[in-house]
């Protein structure tokens, strides 16, 4: 292919000041350089959603397709039946394809937010799924095509092995996993043969897996092909990155909500957003560059993670996810009306509400109508005596669903419910709690 010359950015050295390389083989850079570069990244389909775990190989596919080459993502259908041992010390669960396929469709409709698939361009990103070509080898096809490529002591000297097999591990490793990385190495010669695909970028942890494939094409189909990986990414503290108390955060909306998504980011370190915002978003060397010197004259106003909350937000949710998510968070700090409280959805309003002391009552409490003081006394004990609830009320200091209460006669009834079912309680500034209505 002739060289591409609208090229917006050179791709390695843009991921080069963004620190993005962890290792890269001799001659990509030439390769990239003088062609339309045509690459791919494998994503595990085990679950029907990436998580942020994901984004830094979905970010390199982005940056790739800006730079004006070829993005192909793989779903790896085969290999999830599989399982890949590289920075893992047991096997997982292995998946039926009928759940393979599903989880292909939501991915797919996932990386749509980051990657344009259906431009007409000639750098269009296409998603392939690796069982669609695997499940015609018959076992003896592959050990007579693939395996008699690659010495079994090629194979053990790779660090995914050598830590699963080593006196290190009690479980050892299968033959399954074993074989991993000759699975991995067909995708690569067959995407080299079928989309004339030369480079396989990835993890860190996943170099020993590209370096195969890389052999299997030369070796098979006297080919030069190109590997290439991102550093994994950790937290200032030294823990896994995208890892939280309450698990994972997903890219699906409905797994995590946007509004715990834009949480994570506004919450993360100094350090961290530093590195992160050269990573996680397309924001130009300029721009991030005036952004974190202004960080640093004035670290208490967060600039840094404003911007980078947004940016990933908009990119994985849009811009009106952003906005709720921006209105919600506002909801805790006295910012919130009745009507913002009305316009979030549930999953949102519980994850703004998280960790509030909540009383469980049934409809028939309400539908007729209780008493103010009945409600907060004797059926949730929200206030101990309807003497302390008097007398905050009487100084302005009691919210329902963020309007204030001046009224002890008020009747509480079914219009009051947020979402059909939530009456929030507010006593003084700080303290929340909320009436669940079952």
């Amino acid at each position: 292919m002739s060289k591409n010359q609208n090229m917006a950015m050179n791709f390695v050295e843009e991921l080069k000041w963004r620190g993005m390389i962890h290792d890269i083989m001799p001659g990509t850079e030439d390769y990239l350089n003088n062609n339309m570069g045509i690459g791919y990244i494998g994503f595990d389909p085990s679950a029907n959603s990436l998580h942020i775990g994901n984004l830094a190989g979905i970010m390199l596919l982005k940056f790739f397709q800006l730079a004006g080459h070829k993005p192909v993502v793989l779903v790896g259908g085969a290999t999830g039946m599989i399982g890949d041992p590289s920075g893992k010390s047991q096997e997982r669960n292995l998946l039926d394809e009928k759940t393979l396929r599903h989880n292909q469709e939501a991915i797919k409709k996932q990386l749509s937010n980051f990657l344009d698939f259906n431009s007409e361009k000639p750098n269009d990103a296409v998603l392939v799924n690796n069982y669609d070509w695997m499940k015609e080898f018959s076992f003896l096809d592959f050990i007579r095509d693939i395996g008699k490529h690659i010495t079994v002591n090629y194979m053990m000297a790779k660090d995914s092995v050598k830590n699963r097999i080593g006196s290190e591990s009690k479980e050892g490793m299968s033959f399954t996993e074993f074989s991993y990385q000759l699975v991995q190495g067909t995708d690569f010669l067959h995407l080299f043969k079928t989309y004339d695909c030369k480079l396989q970028m990835g993890g860190s942890d996943q170099w020993g897996n590209i370096v195969t494939g890389t052999e299997l094409i030369r070796r098979k189909a006297s080919g030069e092909a190109y590997a290439l990986t991102c550093p994994l990414i950790t937290k200032s503290d030294g823990t896994k990155f995208g890892k939280t108390e309450s698990g994972n955060i997903w890219l699906d909306g409905t797994k995590t909500s946007p509004y715990k998504f834009y949480q994570f980011w506004l919450n993360v370190s100094d350090e961290d957003a530093e590195k992160y915002i050269k990573i996680f978003t397309v924001l130009p060397r300029k721009e991030i560059e005036e952004l974190i010197s202004l960080h640093r004259e004035a670290p208490h106003q967060r600039l840094l993670q404003k911007k980078l909350a947004d940016e990933v937000t908009i990119l994985t949710h849009g811009i009106k996810e952003l906005e709720a998510s921006k209105e919600a968070s506002g909801i805790l700090f006295g910012k919130g009306t009745t009507e913002s409280l009305r316009k979030i959805d549930e999953n949102t309003f519980l994850a703004v509400f998280e960790g509030v002391p909540q009383f469980e009552l049934t409809s028939e409490t309400i539908n007729n109508g209780i008493p103010l003081i009945e409600l907060l006394t004797e059926k949730t004990g929200i206030f101990p005596s309807r003497g302390e609830l008097k007398r905050l009320v009487s100084g302005g200091g009691l919210n329902i669903n963020k309007e204030k209460i001046m009224d002890l006669e008020l009747l509480i009834n079914n219009s009051f419910l947020l979402n059909n079912k939530y009456i929030l309680i507010q006593k003084g500034k700080k303290n929340y709690f909320l009436i669940v209505i079952k």
